[in-house]
C-alpha cells in the first residue's frame, strides 16, 4: 500500500461508491476507491464480447424521473433512446408485459378496455389475502396470474406463491392502453459504448485500487482514512453478529451464437415452471449492435448461502427486524456509513443508489 492519507476510503466501485467518490474529489476532497473485484462498475459492469457490450450481471436499464439524477449521469455518458419492453414466453405463447392491451387481446381476444376490465373483475379474488398468490389474484385474475406471475414468481423466490407475503405485491401495474414501455419514468436509456464506459470516465482521476477484499485488510485499509464509506453487506462487515440476512442469487449462462438475432429483443421473460431459468437477454438488442454474431445470457434465481454473490435483499419482516439491529450498531461507528443496495439493505434501482450517494455528500 502506498503511504498516504486519504479523507475517504470508498469501499465498492458501484454506483454507489463512484458517485460518491466523484462528488467529494469535485469538492476538494481526496479519496481511494476500492473494490474486491477485479473491475470497476459492480453489477452494472459490461464487457465487449464479438462488438457486443454485455450485461454481465444481468439486465441493467438506467430509468429515472429525477431530473437531477439523469442530468448527473449525463455528465459521463451519452445514452441512447432505448426503451424497455419485456416479452413473455409461457410454453411458446407470447405476451407483451407489463400488462396492457396488448397483454389483454393476445390472452382473450377481447377488443376494448372495459372488455379487459371486466374480464379481470370476474376472475378477481375476493376477500383478505393471506399470501401472494391470493394477493395477485385480487389484483389481476387467475388467467395472467396462472400464465405471467406464478411460475415466475415461484423461480424467483424459490419458495410457493402460497408461503409468500401478501405484502411483496402490494400492486400490479394494469394499462388499459397499447403500451408496452415497461417504466413509466420520464427519462431512460443505455449508456453508448456501456456502462463501464460510463464508470470509468465518472471515476477518471480518483484512485482506485482493485482486487482488494477490504474486509480481509481492514486494520491496515481503516489507518489510510477519516472516513470510510462502505457499500458491501452491512451484516458481513459486522462478522454477522446478530445471525446473516437472507439474499436472493443469480447465477448466469453466457453464449456467443453464430447469428445475427436470437429472439428479436433484449429480454425475455421464461414463465413456466418447467423452463429451469428466469429469463434470457440477447445484448446486443440494448444498443441495436450491427453484428453477425449475438451474445444472450440465460438467469437463473439461486438460493444464497454466505460466500455466494448477494443480489436482492429479502425484504420480510424478520429480516427487516434484524436490518434495524445492524443499523443501529452501524450508528455507533462514528466515522463509517453504510450504502447502497447491500450496505442499506434495500432493493434500490440504479437511479435510486444514485440519489441517495447524491444525498450523502450534500
Amino acid at each position: 500500500m502506498k503511504d498516504s492519507h486519504y479523507d475517504y476510503l470508498i469501499v465498492g466501485a458501484g454506483f454507489f461508491g463512484a458517485v460518491f467518490a466523484r462528488k467529494a474529489k469535485d469538492n476538494g476532497k481526496k479519496v481511494l476507491v476500492i473494490d474486491k473485484r477485479e473491475h470497476i462498475g459492480g453489477n452494472c459492469y459490461t464487457e465487449n464480447i464479438s462488438g457486443i457490450n454485455v450485461h454481465k450481471y444481468g439486465a441493467h436499464i438506467f430509468h429515472t424521473s429525477n431530473k437531477y439524477v439523469w442530468e448527473f449521469v449525463n455528465r459521463f455518458a451519452e445514452f441512447n433512446r432505448y426503451t424497455h419492453q419485456i416479452t413473455a414466453n409461457y410454453h411458446g405463447e407470447f405476451y407483451n408485459l407489463p400488462f396492457n392491451m396488448n397483454t389483454f387481446c393476445q390472452l382473450w381476444k377481447i377488443k376494448t378496455p372495459a372488455e379487459a376490465m371486466d374480464k379481470i373483475n370476474e376472475q378477481k379474488f375476493n376477500g383478505e389475502p393471506k399470501n401472494l398468490e391470493e394477493q395477485a389474484l385480487s389484483l389481476v385474475g387467475k388467467d395472467i396470474y396462472r400464465k405471467l406471475i406464478k411460475d415466475y414468481t415461484e423461480k424467483q423466490w424459490g419458495k410457493k406463491a402460497t408461503e409468500l407475503p401478501a405484502f411483496i405485491i402490494k400492486r400490479i401495474p394494469l394499462r388499459f392502453t397499447f403500451d408496452n414501455g415497461y417504466y413509466n419514468d420520464s427519462y431512460q436509456g443505455i449508456p453508448i459504448h456501456g456502462y463501464t464506459a460510463l464508470f470509468g470516465n465518472m471515476l477518471k482521476d480518483i484512485e482506485v485500487r482493485l482486487n482488494i477484499d477490504y474486509l480481509k485488510n481492514r486494520g491496515e485499509l481503516d489507518s489510510l482514512a477519516d472516513n470510510i464509506i462502505f457499500t458491501g453487506s452491512i451484516d458481513e462487515f459486522f462478522d454477522y453478529r446478530f445471525g446473516a440476512l437472507e439474499y436472493r442469487s443469480l447465477q448466469f449462462e453466457t453464449e456467443i451464437l453464430e447469428c445475427d438475432n436470437f429472439q428479436g429483443c433484449a429480454v425475455m421473460n421464461y414463465t413456466d415452471s418447467e423452463t429451469a431459468f428466469t429469463r434470457i437477454i440477447e445484448h446486443k438488442h440494448f444498443e441495436q449492435t450491427e453484428s453477425a454474431k449475438t451474445v444472450i445470457t440465460r438467469e437463473y434465481p439461486a438460493n444464497w448461502k454466505i460466500g455466494d454473490e448477494a443480489y436482492y435483499p429479502v425484504n420480510d419482516l424478520k429480516n427487516n427486524n434484524l436490518y434495524q439491529k445492524y443499523s443501529e450498531l452501524a450508528k455507533t461507528l462514528g466515522n463509517i456509513t453504510f450504502g447502497g443496495r447491500l450496505g442499506m439493505y434495500k432493493y434500490y434501482d440504479m437511479d435510486d443508489t444514485v440519489e441517495q450517494a447524491l444525498k450523502l455528500t450534500e
